[in-house]
């Protein structure tokens, strides 16, 4: 219970409201409001209580007495010897100095008795006269009691404030405790790989904006975890293939089932499975390398041109084996960029667009400046690409024929990859394609590099 974060939240306000109530009190009982208030009123009191001594006719005693009592004053009257004029009348805060003292003025005269400034008490003293016979008579103005009563309806005044606030600050709590709580038990029920769970809140304060991020971040994950489970069963797929083709060719070699004839067609096949495997491995190596963001990036300025046209001479062979005219229309822009990176991507381009062209066929590459970008253009008079299938081109693994064949030797990754490199130095890539006319690629760099990391 002590590690509740309800309880720590109520023990802490409890303990902060009855420190400040304490403090306040005793602030309050110190210096101010209650021994001024009083004081002032003993004095007013007191200053009536002479008034009325010098104007009520002390002849008329019992009326005095009567006046005397509706004030809520103690009275005592003494004879001259100290008896008290009636037998109920408490003389215990009459002593012989005061009687002494009373004794001593003149009639009608008024003396006043302060026993101590810090007490709200005063003794009024004077003489009179009630049928021939002199008396001494007392007043005490004693407000000691209806202080100390103030103070305590005080007390009792912060202490049902305590109880209030207490009574809220719980109810508070658990409100808000509870939403907390609703995440903690979905957080672990995430944790579990249950990323289905959801909250539920109409709230729009911070707790609520937790929540709602507490439900992004699920569905992230739930994607993530789609995405992973596809990735794992796409890979699993694209090495199974090659391998089941290695595995079958090579215990027909080695059963000896093959003639001497055939035996080299089966090494080729097996060569050309393996380095499939060998290209899938790089793929995956490198989009990895990409996505942890920790792939070596080194942008430098270099000329545009002179790359592409490297690239076309590196596949001179592949063009050439299908009779494929390759057009060149580049202006001597500089870019700045990673050469190693862009390099990967127009060969990958390049590569494509010699596979998919028809034998004689064409390929176009051109570049222009557009506003602030550099924009280089890979066109083709291959097959093309269904339109259905436009909006999917650079998903990880996806075949245009979603053929996973052992003829198939692509693996779905080349242009997740471009596209990885390209968003990388903060550009875009598009595509245009028909059935039988042909596919075009757009590419777009910032004229000034954006380096999206």
């Amino acid at each position: 219970m002590s590690r509740s974060l309800y309880w720590k939240f109520v023990f802490t306000f409890i303990t902060g409201v009855i420190g400040s109530l304490l403090a306040s009190y005793l602030i309050t009982a110190l210096f101010f409001q209650d021994e001024y208030i009083y004081q002032q009123e003993m004095e007013q009191t007191s200053d009536y209580i002479a008034e009325l001594l010098t104007l009520v006719d002390t002849q008329d005693l019992p009326r005095l007495l009567q006046l005397l009592e509706d004030a809520g004053v103690e009275t005592v009257i003494l004879d001259y010897t100290g008896q008290p004029y009636l037998p109920e009348m408490n003389t215990d805060f009459i002593n012989e100095e005061m009687i002494d003292q009373v004794k001593s003025i003149d009639d009608s005269e008024i003396t006043t008795f302060i026993p101590d400034r810090r007490q709200m008490k005063r003794f009024i003293g004077t003489t009179i006269h009630y049928q021939d016979q002199p008396y001494l008579l007392f007043v005490n103005v004693d407000f000691t009691d209806d202080m100390a009563g103030s103070r305590r309806r005080t007390l009792h005044a912060l202490l049902l404030v305590l109880l209030i606030g207490s009574s809220f600050i719980i109810w508070v709590s658990r409100y808000f405790v509870a939403s907390i709580r609703s995440v903690t038990t979905a957080a672990e029920q995430l944790a579990t790989g249950d990323f289905t769970v959801r909250l539920s809140t109409e709230r729009q304060d911070e707790v609520g904006r937790l929540m709602r991020s507490f439900n992004d971040l699920a569905q992230a994950l739930a994607n993530m975890d789609e995405v992973r489970e596809t990735f794992v069963s796409n890979v699993s797929h694209e090495i199974q293939s090659p391998l089941t083709s290695i595995k079958g060719y090579t215990r027909a070699l080695q059963d000896g089932l093959i003639d001497q004839e055939n035996q080299t067609e089966y090494l080729r096949i097996i060569y050309q499975e393996a380095d499939r495997l060998s290209r899938l491995s790089d793929n995956l190596l490198r989009m990895a390398s990409l996505d942890s963001e920790k792939h070596p990036y080194q942008p430098e300025r270099y000329r545009l041109a002179e790359q592409i046209r490297r690239v076309v001479l590196s596949t001179e062979l592949l063009w050439q084996e299908k009779n494929i005219t390759i057009h060149l229309d580049l202006m001597d822009h500089d870019v700045m960029a990673d050469q190693d990176l862009m390099e990967q991507v127009w060969l990958n381009l390049l590569v494509n667009a010699i596979k998919y062209n028809h034998q004689g066929g064409d390929i176009h590459i051109s570049n222009y400046l557009e506003e602030h970008n550099h924009v280089i253009r890979v066109n083709d008079t291959g097959v093309g690409i269904p339109e259905d299938s436009l909006p999917y081109l650079f998903d990880r693994f996806y075949k245009v024929d979603q053929a996973r064949s052992n003829n198939s030797s692509g693996n779905g990754l080349g242009l997740s990859i471009v596209k990885k490199i390209i968003l990388l130095h903060g550009g875009s890539i598009d595509v245009v394609s028909e059935i039988g006319v042909g596919t075009t690629f757009f590419i777009r760099l910032p004229s000034e590099l954006k380096n999206s990391r």
